[in-house]
């Protein structure tokens, strides 16, 4: 019996009051556990519906990666560990390039990560998985907020042309003209901009240079997961980290998931991909992920997320972060292949869980969630 969790209301409005529970793992504390499973286990408690598919395997399923994906693994694994009797999840949020590098060295059994496998990293996962292919499941999905601390600040819109400028440290001045030009009427203080950046190798990092190369491609020409320090910029550990410490520094900005900004108390820009500002919010999210497309076919699912970043349609907030599980297609030992499945069909069958603390839900029976019921039963058959 898996037991599902209620469809929250709305992503940012319900980030408020769970985001206490959004901490990345360099920063994680037992109080953060321990919200998000309390979050996960008062909603359980509100209704319940029978599934079918689980092996009820018991035992530990390690895996390793993206710290932005931490807050929904922590109440994956509670709700996992409350219908599969003796299973449990160890999650160690260490970045999405470290957990793709111990997923292929087989130190762990699957690897959370907000970007795809590199080229170079293809065939090595193939021979960690005795020949099989490694697949790219997309279970988290959450908006990047470009998030800044000017206190008294109602707003801030800003142009993607801008954002790039201000990234590269080209802009450092918050009443620059450039800014003005999208907030008119807005009286924009005199304050320098530090921009904070990822320290770690994070998918963050490079789902963010690879918006921008697609948005702006001749302002940006650099990518991967190492962000490019601008001179008037500073860096810290992990998703909790940059948000925290511009929240310390007056004028500071940086891109991080939405939730993280929301606990931090930031301002979350209103940016303008083509057609005009558009607020970071459930429906306009929700307006991008409609159109999602994937770059790859059958059940490894690759988003292509150069025709993501690209949207320009009215009221669609295409800076979405879509945080994938690597796992084998087959060669796995039974045990292990069953751990696997039953934890992935219990996540799947309880993303509105994660809606409450502001991730984007899952619904199964989308096109979307088919293809990921459709990957988990075929895992084993290495096609």
């Amino acid at each position: 019996m898996i037991r599902n969790f209620k469809r929250s209301a709305a992503v940012l409005g319900v980030v408020a009051a769970g985001s206490v529970a959004l901490v990345a793992c360099s920063d994680s504390s037992d109080s953060a556990d321990t919200s998000a499973e309390s979050s996960a286990a008062e909603s359980g408690s509100d209704s319940a519906a029978a599934s079918e598919g689980l092996s009820g395997q018991s035992g530990e399923l390690v895996g390793e990666g993206a710290s932005s994906q931490q807050n929904a693994m922590e109440v994956f694994g509670t709700v996992y560990a409350e219908n599969v009797d003796g299973a449990s999840l160890a999650y160690n949020p260490t970045g999405s390039g470290s957990g793709r590098t111990n997923f292929i060295a087989g130190q762990v059994d699957f690897a959370g990560s907000d970007s795809p496998l590199a080229e170079d990293q293809i065939e090595p996962a193939k021979e960690r998985c005795e020949g099989n292919d490694a697949w790219h499941l997309p279970f988290v999905v959450g908006p990047v907020a470009v998030a800044y601390n000017l206190e008294g600040l109602e707003g801030v819109a800003l142009d993607i042309p801008t954002v790039a400028a201000i990234f590269k440290g080209e802009i450092t001045n918050w009443n620059d003209p450039a800014i003005a030009a999208t907030n008119e009427g807005v009286e924009l203080p005199d304050q320098d901009i530090t921009v904070i950046a990822r320290s770690d190798e994070s998918g963050t990092s490079g789902n963010f240079q690879k918006f921008l190369q697609a948005a702006v491609p001749d302002q940006w020409d650099t990518e991967g997961e190492q962000f490019p320090i601008p001179a008037n910029g500073e860096s810290a550990n992990g998703s909790n980290g940059v948000a925290t410490q511009v929240a310390n520094i007056p004028g500071a900005i940086t891109y991080v998931e939405a939730g993280f900004a929301t606990q931090n108390n930031l301002g979350v820009a209103a940016l303008d991909f083509g057609s005009g500002a558009t607020e970071l919010n459930n429906e306009t999210v929700g307006s991008a992920l409609d159109a999602l497309e994937f770059s790859t076919e059958g059940h490894n699912m690759v988003v292509d997320s150069e025709a993501l970043f690209q949207q320009t349609q009215e009221g669609a907030y295409p800076l979405i972060l879509t945080t994938y599980e690597i796992v084998c297609s087959a060669g796995y030992d039974e045990e292990t292949q069953n751990l696997v499945k039953d934890f992935l069909t219990v996540s799947l069958d309880n993303q509105d869980a994660i809606g409450e603390i502001g991730f984007i839900p899952i619904a199964k029976d989308s096109t979307h969630g088919q293809r990921l019921a459709d990957a988990i039963a075929a895992i084993g058959e290495g096609a």
